[in-house]
This record gives C-alpha cells, sequence and structure tokens, in this order.
C-alpha cells in the first residue's frame, strides 16, 4: 500500500522538495506529512514522546536510525491517520477516469426517486408485499440489456415473477436441472401463476449463436445453452432456407418461443394445470428494431393432438404497434 501512496505522489513530492531551502533535509514521505498537517517534522517527535509511542532510548539512537523511524512514523501516518483523505482522492480520479462514480450517482439519484414517488406514495402496497407475493405471471425473457420487461410492459412489484436467461429458453424436462426450470416449479407449484410468458426479442444474439455454430466436441458453455433450441434451427432451415440470415434469425426468434412453450408441457405439473384450464401459455415477441410487440397463446387442444416436438398451434395473437 506504501508504495502504490510512493508511486502516485512521487511528482508532489518533488515539486514540493524544490520549494524548500536547500538546507533542509526531507524524507519521501514528509512533504505529503506535511502538506496534511501543516506542522514541521519535528512535531511527529514531540508528539510521538509525549504519547508514549517512544521511550527514553530514541533520544540515544544515531541520526541515522532516526531518520529511519521517522521514514516508518511518516509512513504509518499516511497508512491510518489520512487514509479517508487518500480514499477521496481515489474515488475523484475513479470518477474522472471511467465515469464509475458518476453512474453510481445516478443510481443512487433513481433510488432515491424511486423511494419517493413510488414506494412512499404506496407504502401499505410494499407492506403487504414484504409478507407475501402473490403474482400473477411468471416471464421468461432474455437476459439481452435492451429488453427488460419490467421497463417494455410496465410491470410493476408483485406482478410478475421472473427468470431471464440467454435467448430465453426453456428446456424440456428429460434435460435434467436448470435453474429456469427450478424457476418455474416454485412460479407454478408455490406462487401457482395463472399464466407463463415466454418473451423473445429481435437481434437475439443467442439465436445468432444457435444459426452459426457448428457440431463441436468441445462446445462452449453459450453453445451447450443455445442447443436447447436446436428444434427450432432445425424448423427454420426448412421453411425459411430462401431468406437472408437476418430474416432467418427473426424466423428462428419466434420459432424458439414456440419450442419454449412446446418443452414447457414436458413438465406434468404444467401440462396437467393447461389442461384444467388454470395456466395458460404465452408467448411475446418484441422488435425494438420498430418497437412492436407481439403476443400470443398457446391453443393447447389443437397441441395436445400431435407428440411433443411437433409444431404447436397458437390462437388469439394480437399485434402491438
Amino acid at each position: 500500500m506504501i508504495w502504490r501512496i510512493r508511486s502516485k505522489t512521487r511528482s508532489i513530492i518533488t515539486t514540493m522538495a524544490s520549494l524548500r531551502p536547500s538546507s533542509v533535509k526531507l524524507s519521501p514521505f514528509s512533504a505529503i506529512t506535511n502538506s496534511f498537517t501543516g506542522f514541521h517534522r519535528n512535531w511527529l517527535s514531540l508528539r510521538a514522546e509525549k504519547l508514549g509511542r517512544v521511550d527514553n532510548a530514541w533520544l540515544r539512537l544515531s541520526p541515522s536510525l532516526k531518520e529511519k523511524s521517522v521514514l516508518r512514523l511518516d509512513a504509518w501516518i499516511i497508512s491510518a491517520g489520512h487514509a479517508q483523505e487518500l480514499k477521496s482522492f481515489k474515488i475523484q480520479n475513479m470518477s474522472i477516469s471511467d465515469g464509475r462514480v458518476d453512474f453510481f450517482d445516478k443510481m443512487k439519484q433513481r433510488f432515491l426517486s424511486f423511494k419517493k414517488h413510488k414506494y412512499m406514495g404506496e407504502v401499505e402496497h410494499f407492506k403487504t408485499l414484504a409478507e407475501v407475493q402473490s403474482p400473477k405471471f411468471m416471464v421468461i425473457a432474455c437476459v439481452d440489456s435492451r429488453v427488460c420487461p419490467s421497463n417494455i410492459l410496465g410491470f410493476q412489484p408483485g406482478e410478475a415473477f421472473m427468470v431471464r436467461n440467454v435467448a430465453n429458453l426453456v428446456p424440456p424436462l428429460e434435460n435434467g436441472p436448470t435453474e429456469t426450470n427450478a424457476a418455474v416449479e416454485f412460479a407454478v407449484k408455490t406462487l401457482q401463476v395463472q399464466n407463463i410468458f415466454v418473451i423473445g426479442h429481435s437481434c437475439c444474439a443467442g439465436i445468432q449463436t444457435l444459426m452459426t455454430m457448428q457440431d463441436d466436441e468441445n462446445p462452449s458453455s453459450i453453445e451447450k445453452w443455445v442447443g436447447n433450441a436446436k428444434v427450432a434451427k432445425l424448423r427454420t432451415k426448412e421453411d425459411a432456407n430462401h431468406l437472408s440470415f437476418d430474416q432467418q434469425c427473426k424466423h428462428c426468434e419466434k420459432e424458439s418461443i414456440n419450442c419454449s412453450l412446446l418443452n414447457l408441457l414436458t413438465y406434468p405439473w404444467i401440462e396437467e394445470r393447461v389442461r384444467k384450464g388454470t395456466l395458460s401459455l404465452l408467448g411475446g415477441y418484441y422488435d425494438f428494431l420498430s418497437c412492436t410487440f407481439e403476443i400470443w397463446t398457446l391453443d393447447f387442444k389443437e397441441s395436445n393432438a400431435v407428440s411433443h416436438g411437433s409444431k404447436l398451434s397458437v390462437k388469439d395473437r394480437v399485434f402491438w404497434c
């Protein structure tokens, strides 16, 4: 820590030392110490004696040893006595260098605005939420920073239980446990949501990876994950092979949503509720290039007439623009 301080303040020490008379000798740390405290360096020795930090043996030390002792004392004062000043100096530099502090200041202001205008205005509602949550929606969306469901669709605290992953995928039951199906299980069995809403979006990097990746003996973590939507890729190649790559990706983005809806039916406790009509499965597609939103509902009766993995039937398709 001390050597980092010395390296950062070398130019300051040199400048201050050049302003002192040549007859006065300073230790490398004295210029900093004196500039902070405003006292002559001899004050350090007197103060140390008064506090009992040195004994009479100090007076018998040779000048060279005294110099080394003062150096160590100076360093100790800098590292311990002026930690707050140095910390502030570091934070100021962070703000200048990369703006991180400015961004966190904006976050602070947003939070305080939320507290003042939202939380305090609905304090009883938030007290109720502190006791129990009963959302009507389970939302499965992409991790993409441009497609936050709460921002786009206006979900308020307590309205939607959410999980976000790369390319908004739901693996089938046979693929084993994941964070996504664990969240879905909690939402359905414990929270008893009435709707599961899978939301995809335009320009999805996860789908682009799916469309371009080749069979590999050592796939990356992303490739392993988006491999859950291989069926959507195959259907896209069948149905939209004549289209451009960008158009194929858009087709696959929507097809992967339908595959996830069908994959949800591989979970018996979901299929049972969908069959009884107590749970609805919905798909949504947000195109942020045109700021439009498309939504549809899985038609269980028609989809159930075919085996899992086949194309599903939808109903109540609407387009918001």
